[in-house]
């Protein structure tokens, strides 16, 4: 058995267990099945950064797809140890049974595997029909409440993402038909990398309106404006940790794709897909910001401050220069170590309060202090603040657009960034003060802290001292990157 087969086979053996076992060994089976899926990417990414491909079958791993694997494995192990004083507490006040709880295990490491899936595929059609799966697949855990708010929110996903990624789906049938074209016959049509070297022969025209359709129909997964209305809900609806995984590690798999067909669409018809990459990262920062300066419900900011930090991410991207790539991919990175930690230090104030409305949570500071600790931390660490690495990844995009002449994309960059640091900032640590209205009890376990004092570290530490093998990683995917294009 090949190492990409036991990276999925671990998050499906830990969902078989889980649905036979009892709700605390089925926690239990989701921290270790996470723990060892983080463990067994590591032979096959660190061969990836080095340069290796490794292609066989149906599989196919790069330096790209590994990072995204790796983040994936992180995030999961994260939300895994989360999980369970999370559920614990659910399950202590009448919130959910032991069966839900046994439940929610099961389609957790089901919810991995299809994320792993999407990053491992040869195939663009494959990949497809993956990032779907994550869709339905998600959408039981979006649900998990069964409250009204929770299953409208679940309905709303599933019926938006659908529509976006069959647009999507149209947008590879044209990529197939402008590729089959150009090859004898139309085996390997959609592998992406005989798409990757016959992309020069494939019709400009054709791809273009492939890539508008493929950037709309991914985008409405990923998170962009103006198809972005799903994701508030089922950020506010959902589980914390699974929040956390939705903003953290499944909005990473539409990301994915998209840079995929960019790399194939700059080399047909060079410049398309980096503009429209620009105007819909812009255009999600300005929306992003603007609502979370009027927010009231703590998820729903966190879900818009998801939005934002993908519209950073598309313009790193869409710039398309080594330095605002390297920046984009370090940004990828600093969202996903950051992100986690907000949402899991905001549930905390959402179980110690009983509430997820912000102006009803007053003298945080007093009543729980080790959660007002790590929401402080990563409310400076995800506004861009140094020495925290969403800083470095954020500086490094405006230099990029500097260094390319863009500095009208700069500046816009730099003022939406401020807009939000106003609103996030104001909502966040207007909770630290005053009274509270009520007995709070701060939400207790080391399952609870670890994975916030883990993620704090990691922020801060890619922060200021990035690890030169992590420099050079990146730079390398960089580079080929912005080489191949």
């Amino acid at each position: 058995m090949m190492d990409v087969e036991i990276i999925l086979l671990i998050p499906l053996a830990a969902a078989l267990l889980s649905a036979v076992s009892p709700s605390r060994v089925a926690a239990a089976l989701s921290m270790v099945g996470s723990a060892a899926v983080l463990i067994a990417s590591l032979p096959v990414c660190i061969t990836a950064f080095d340069g290796a491909v490794t292609a066989y079958g149906i599989w196919y791993v790069d330096g790209l797809s590994s990072l995204f694997i790796l983040i994936t494995g992180i995030v999961g192990l994260m939300s895994a140890l989360y999980s369970y004083g999370y559920l614990k507490r659910d399950e202590e006040e009448g919130e959910v049974g032991s069966k839900d709880v046994r439940q929610y295990h099961v389609v957790f490491n089901l919810f991995v595997a299809s994320m792993l899936l999407v990053f491992v595929l040869k195939s663009v059609g494959a990949m497809w029909i993956a990032i779907e799966l994550t869709t339905l697949v998600s959408a039981f855990l979006v649900g998990f409440y069964r409250r009204d708010k929770a299953l409208e929110a679940t309905w709303k996903y599933l019926m938006i993402c659908s529509v976006g990624i069959t647009l999507g789906l149209f947008g590879i049938t044209l990529v197939y038909a402008s590729s089959s074209d150009v090859m004898e016959g139309a085996s390997g049509a959609l592998d992406w990398s005989v798409l990757f070297e016959a992309a020069e022969s494939l019709d400009p025209m054709l791809i273009k309106m492939a890539f508008i359709f493929i950037i709309i129909g991914f985008g409405t997964k990923m998170g962009l404006v103006p198809m972005h209305t799903w994701l508030p809900d089922a950020h506010s609806q959902s589980p914390t940790p699974i929040s956390a995984m939705l903003s953290a590690a499944l909005l990473n798999c539409a990301l994915y794709a998209i840079l995929r067909f960019q790399m194939i669409t700059e080399i047909s018809a060079p410049g398309f897909a980096s503009a429209l990459m620009i105007g819909f990262g812009l255009l999600s920062l300005a929306v992003a910001g603007a609502f979370i300066l009027i927010s009231k419900d703590i998820k729903r900011m966190l879900a818009y401050s998801s939005i934002e930090h993908m519209g950073i991410i598309a313009i790193g991207f869409g710039i398309g220069t080594p330095l605002a790539v390297f920046g984009a991919l370090f940004h990828i990175i600093a969202h996903s170590l950051t992100k986690p930690l907000v949402f899991f230090a905001a549930g905390n104030v959402i179980q110690g309060y009983g509430t997820q409305e912000m102006n009803e949570v007053r003298g945080l500071r007093k009543t729980m202090p080790m959660t007002s600790l790590m929401l402080g931390a990563g409310t400076l660490a995800i506004v861009g603040l140094p020495p925290f690495s969403v800083f470095i990844g954020e500086i490094t995009i405006l230099g990029g657009a500097v260094d390319a002449g863009m500095y009208h994309v700069a500046l816009l960059t730099a003022v939406f960034i401020i807009l939000v640091f106003a609103g996030f900032t104001r909502n966040i640590f207007s909770m630290m003060h005053g009274e509270p209205k009520g007995e709070v009890k701060e939400p207790k376990g080391m399952l609870r802290a670890l994975p916030m004092v883990m993620l704090l570290l990691m922020t801060v530490l890619f922060g200021l001292f990035m690890p030169e093998s992590v420099k050079d990683v990146l730079w390398s995917i960089a580079e080929w990157f912005t080489g191949a294009i």
